[in-house]
C-alpha cells in the first residue's frame, strides 16, 4: 500500500492518517472544514513531538511521517490516487451512506492494537484481504466479521456494560463516580464506563446509542436521560471541558 485516502478530519481520522503515515504509506486527509484540517495537523505535530521527546522516534521521522499526510477540502481529489479510502466521519448514518468502507479503527488509534474488518454481503475476498493486509501493515491487529451487525464485535459487548452503568446511575444505585471506580477496580478496566464516555466523546456515545436504539427497537439500546441532558447541556467530555467529570487543560478536576 503507497497511497492511502482519510475521509474525515476528526481525532480519529487524523489519528489513522498519522499511523499510516508513520509506517511509510502516503495519506490524503479529507474534510470539507479547512479549519478542522489545520486542528488534524497541529494535533500530529504534537502527538509527534511527544513523541520525540520520550525517545520513541526520531525528529526526522516525525517530519518524515508529517510530510506524507497530504491535506485536501475535495472529496475527489482525495480518492482520485487512492488504493484504499477509509471513512472516519462522526456517527451519521446519511454522512456515512454517503461516504462508506467497513474497516473500524478504534480510538484513540495510536493506542489501540485492534480493526475491526467487516465483510458486507457484496464485498469481494480481494477487498477483504487488503483490508486485513493494511491494517497489519499499520503495525494493528485485524478482526474479520464474517456479516455485517450494529455495533460489530467490541461495541456490542462494551453497549451491554456500559447500558448497565446507565441503569444502575438511573436508578440511583451508585453514583458514576463509585460505578467507574468498580469497574476499574475489579473489572481492571483502564477507564470506567463513564470517564471512557468522557474521553470518546458523549455526543458519540448519545448519537451510536440513539442509532442502535431506532435500528433495533431495542429498549435496552435507549440512551440514558442523563446522557442525554449532558449532550444536549454541550457536555461532551474531555473536548468540551466537562462531561461526567471536569477538566481543565489536560487535569481532571
Amino acid at each position: 500500500m503507497t497511497q492511502l485516502a482519510v475521509i474525515g478530519g476528526g481525532s480519529m481520522g487524523a489519528q489513522i492518517a498519522q499511523q499510516a503515515a508513520l509506517h511509510g504509506v502516503d495519506v490524503t486527509l479529507q474534510d470539507k472544514d479547512a479549519s478542522q484540517l489545520q486542528k488534524a495537523r497541529d494535533s500530529n505535530r504534537g502527538h509527534l513531538a511527544r513523541r520525540v521527546e520520550k525517545g520513541r522516534l526520531s525528529p526526522a521521522n516525525a517530519e518524515a511521517a508529517l510530510d506524507r499526510v497530504r491535506t485536501t477540502t475535495d472529496l475527489a481529489d482525495a480518492a482520485r490516487d487512492a488504493e484504499f479510502v477509509i471513512e472516519a466521519v462522526f456517527e451519521d448514518l446519511q454522512v456515512k451512506r454517503s461516504i462508506f468502507q467497513e474497516l473500524h479503527f478504534f480510538f484513540p488509534v495510536l493506542v489501540m492494537d485492534l480493526v475491526e474488518i467487516v465483510r458486507g454481503p457484496k464485498t469481494s475476498d480481494e477487498t477483504v484481504e487488503r483490508a486485513i493486509a493494511l491494517s497489519r501493515e499499520m503495525a494493528r491487529t485485524p478482526v474479520l466479521l464474517n456479516k455485517e451487525i450494529d455495533g460489530f464485535i467490541v461495541n456490542r459487548i462494551l453497549h451491554a456494560a456500559t447500558q448497565e452503568a446507565y441503569r444502575l446511575l438511573d436508578a440511583g444505585v451508585a453514583s458514576f463516580e463509585d460505578i467507574d471506580l468498580a469497574v476499574e477496580k475489579g473489572l481492571n478496566w483502564p477507564m470506567g464506563p463513564f470517564r471512557l464516555g468522557d474521553f470518546s466523546g458523549l455526543d458519540v456515545t448519545y448519537n451510536a446509542r440513539l442509532h442502535m436504539y431506532r435500528t433495533t427497537g431495542d429498549e435496552r439500546y435507549k440512551p440514558s436521560p442523563q446522557l442525554e441532558a449532558k449532550v444536549k447541556a454541550g457536555k461532551l467530555g474531555r473536548k468540551s471541558g466537562e462531561g461526567w467529570y471536569r477538566y481543565g487543560g489536560d487535569i481532571q478536576e
